[in-house]
């Protein structure tokens, strides 16, 4: 008895059936390894890639990802995520001095009746213009968020973006620096108008970058933050009107710093940066809110003027604004 296995007899026929098709068959036993040929056959069936035919004639695999329903991959922006525009440039708040008045006939306590009803009476007109336009402005930001064909148009078509930055920054400048259109009637309320609808439409355009909960927290943040301020305006004995010059160099600042952020972004994303100007944004427009809300009150230093009505507005419009957008950055950049 043998201890050796018994050889194999080919008498039997070739270990592997015929193969349909044009299919080479397969190679005999004892091939080289991979990376070598034999006569006769060809080299070892390795694909070049994961999408390539194993033989010819086959067709190719599935195409790369991602596929349809596959997440896409997460990250700040600049690795695999849309950026956002850029922001509306931060201009500094300008106040011309036929805007300021003293303050003193419309204090509270010690002037007329006259005086008083005057100031209510231009509260309530600042603030009823101010409603509107916030309105405005959130409708607007509904649609750019919630309709996904509104939402994929200003995507695609930054043009109108930029058309829109340029009404914006041309009325701002008319209606901050010319004393004329802004205290005519009706050119007052045209030129408020489009400026307000240029920059609720920048507004919505950078809004529909973000996912909704992120819009929702910013604005709901944004209208906390503005009541607080608001009522401790009213409350508080602390009069923000008599440092016009630390917020002239708190506007200097946020505006310079805007600058070299959108320089230094432009080439490498940084978080870190991006994070800190929107935070020293945030808090300097809360600022600006509390400066001139309580030059609208009148019972300060300063204040402005009742046939500035349409400048009060814009003014406290703006910080509002820009308040919402620089939370937005932050919250965003958190739930991506």
């Amino acid at each position: 008895m043998s201890h050796y296995p018994p050889g194999y007899d080919e008498s039997h026929g070739p270990l592997y059936g015929p193969q349909g098709g044009n299919y080479p068959p397969p190679p005999p036993y004892g091939f080289p390894s991979y990376g070598s040929s034999q006569p006769g056959y060809p080299s070892a069936p390795y694909p070049p890639g994961p999408n390539a035919p194993l033989y010819p004639g086959q067709p190719a695999g599935y195409p790369p990802g991602p596929y349809p329903g596959q997440p896409q991959p997460a990250g700040h922006p600049g690795s695999g995520y849309p950026n956002p525009p850029p922001m509306p440039p931060v201009v500094p708040p300008t106040i011309p001095s036929d805007v300021l008045s003293s303050g003193d006939e419309f204090a509270a306590s010690g002037s007329g009746w006259d005086s008083l009803s005057i100031r209510h009476t231009f509260i309530r007109k600042v603030y009823l213009i101010l409603a509107c336009q916030l309105l405005v402005t959130t409708a607007i930001v509904a649609i750019f968020t919630f309709v996904q064909p509104v939402k994929s148009f200003v995507r695609k078509t930054p043009a109108v973006y930029w058309a829109s930055y340029a009404v914006y920054f041309i009325t701002h400048i008319v209606l901050v620096c010319c004393k004329g259109p802004r205290r005519k009637f009706p050119w007052n309320m045209i030129l408020l108008g489009l400026f307000t609808l240029s920059l609720s439409y920048m507004t919505g355009t950078i809004s529909s970058y973000y996912d909704t909960k992120a819009v929702f927290l910013a604005l709901g943040i944004t209208a906390v933050v503005c009541i607080a301020v608001t009522v401790f305006c009213f409350q508080t004995k602390v009069d923000f009107t008599k440092c016009q010059g630390l917020f002239c160099v708190l506007g200097i600042v946020v505006f310079v710093t805007g600058i070299i952020t959108a320089i230094v972004l432009s080439f490498k994303y940084i978080f870190w940066l991006h994070m800190l100007y929107a935070a020293i944004g945030a808090i300097v427009f809360t600022l600006f809110l509390a400066y001139h809300t309580q030059l609208l009150i009148g019972n300060r230093k300063h204040s402005i003027s009742p046939e500035e009505y349409v400048f009060a507005a814009l003014s406290i419009y703006v910080d509002i604004i820009q308040i919402f957008l620089f939370l937005l950055q932050i919250i965003g950049a958190s739930t991506k």
